[in-house]
């Protein structure tokens, strides 16, 4: 690959080179997670403002997580229907509404028909937002400018805890409020700063008659393409067995007899290296076949927990989590980047909102099944973490286009700026 190529699609190079609806839109999400708070502080709102159960609050945040995955559905047949732009704005608008209302509604009844509509609304936003990105980057920076994306999120909801806190020394309120502010900062971005779509009606005379139509049946189409579905299957595997770090591994180190400090840093230690190393990693591995990424990222996750297995103390702790930690900054930009190759144009926002959506589940269903093998196995559990990479490994070789995808060679939805360019755009 010539230099030239190398320096076209490099960490700036695609930052400066990018349209300005997709600068807007990293603002957008970078804004918004840093008002990530309802997750991580419903349990203690529910248990110390509103006096609920323990089991009340958890049941509320698995309604929660539940309602997310149905969200991630529904947000990329709407995206599909009405355009990524509409269906942010959708998703801001109704999050800020359903945020404010879990602070006043009056019973716990009420408050999970509110909680479960806030998570499925608030996810709207996602499949709408990679289907931009994918939609408005050349397809040779796509992989890069996920890894810039996933970023923006890793940044915002890094410091949405501490914002958090600081607001709930404060006020309870004041927290709800806060979220609703981001939420409404990032409908405001796709106001001014998203493009629109062309209705079929008004599409120019150039466009060919002979294309296409819109492939029907929805999300039964996607299913139709059974080579993806084995991709979603890996999806849902890598959110599965990646969610340990935080179910089970706590679990295994205390039963080592190591502090709770251990286990925050090792947790640090991952995340340190995400935000520092993963643009940088992406630079490399960007011109790698994506399935070739794929199968790598499951020999590392998969060989990484499986290693936590082995007696050795804290230092298997930290070699384990530098292994899959490798695993996610070489193919987590790739895997979520994928979608938008492999999607028929016409069916882009359910190609991504699937595997959001099986990532999703995943990550709601992996720490249930991983403590119940925990329990009941002991550290073979992380044995099982390594045949599930390998199963991963054979899905994503059968699974994920070996070259150039096809699919992604087709042209692009129609999409027009929703004012007049701005200066900068011009250039």
């Amino acid at each position: 690959m010539s230099s030239t190529t190398d320096e076209s699609t490099g960490i700036w190079a695609t930052i400066k080179g990018a349209p300005l609806p997709v600068k807007a839109l990293l603002v957008g999400v970078f804004v918004n997670k840093l008002g990530w708070f309802l997750q991580v502080f419903l349990v203690l709102f529910l248990t110390t403002s509103k006096g609920f159960t323990d089991v009340q609050a958890g049941t509320a945040l698995g309604i929660y997580g539940g309602g997310s995955v149905i969200g991630l559905i529904i947000g990329g047949s709407l995206s599909d229907k009405v355009g990524p732009r509409a269906a942010v704005m959708i998703s801001m608008f109704g999050m800020a509404a359903f945020v404010l209302g879990i602070a006043y509604v009056p019973s716990y009844t009420a408050v999970l028909i509110v909680v479960a509509l806030a998570g499925a609304v608030g996810q709207f936003y996602r499949p709408a937002s990679a289907a931009l990105l994918t939609e408005l980057t050349p397809k040779n920076r796509q992989v890069m400018i996920f890894a810039v994306y996933r970023l923006a999120m890793n940044l915002g909801t890094t410091a949405a805890p501490l914002i958090g806190a600081a607001l709930v020394a404060i006020s309870w309120n004041l927290l709800f409020i806060g979220e609703a502010l981001a939420a409404l900062a990032y409908a405001t971005v796709a106001i001014i700063a998203l493009p629109g779509r062309k209705p079929p009606a008004v599409a120019d005379d150039t466009v060919d008659d002979t294309a296409a139509p819109e492939p029907k049946g929805g999300y039964l189409a996607v299913l139709r393409d059974y080579k993806y579905v084995l991709f979603l299957v890996c999806m849902f595997i890598n959110a599965a067995i990646y969610m340990q770090y935080l179910a089970v591994l706590p679990l295994h180190m205390k039963s080592e007899g190591l502090s709770t400090w251990w286990f925050s840093a090792v947790v640090a230690l991952n995340g340190f290296i995400v935000i520092t190393c993963e643009l940088l990693v992406t630079k490399v591995v960007q011109h790698w076949p994506a399935r070739i990424v794929a199968i790598i990222g499951f020999v590392l996750l998969g060989g990484g927990l499986a290693f936590y297995a082995l007696p050795g103390g804290v230092a298997i702790f930290v070699i384990g989590t530098l292994l899959w930690t490798l695993a996610e900054i070489i193919a987590g930009p790739t895997m979520f980047a994928y979608p938008g190759m492999a999607a028929r144009p016409k069916l882009l926002g359910r190609y991504v909102g699937s595997a959001h959506a099986m990532f999703g589940l995943g990550s709601a269903l992996g720490p249930f099944l991983g403590v119940w093998v925990w329990n009941n196995a002991g550290t073979r559990v992380w044995v099982w973490c390594g045949v599930a990479g390998a199963i991963g490994v054979v899905l994503a070789y059968f699974g994920m286009s070996s070259g150039a995808d096809t699919a992604a060679e087709e042209p692009a939805v129609d999409i027009t700026p929703a004012s007049e360019p701005l200066p900068s755009e011009s250039s």
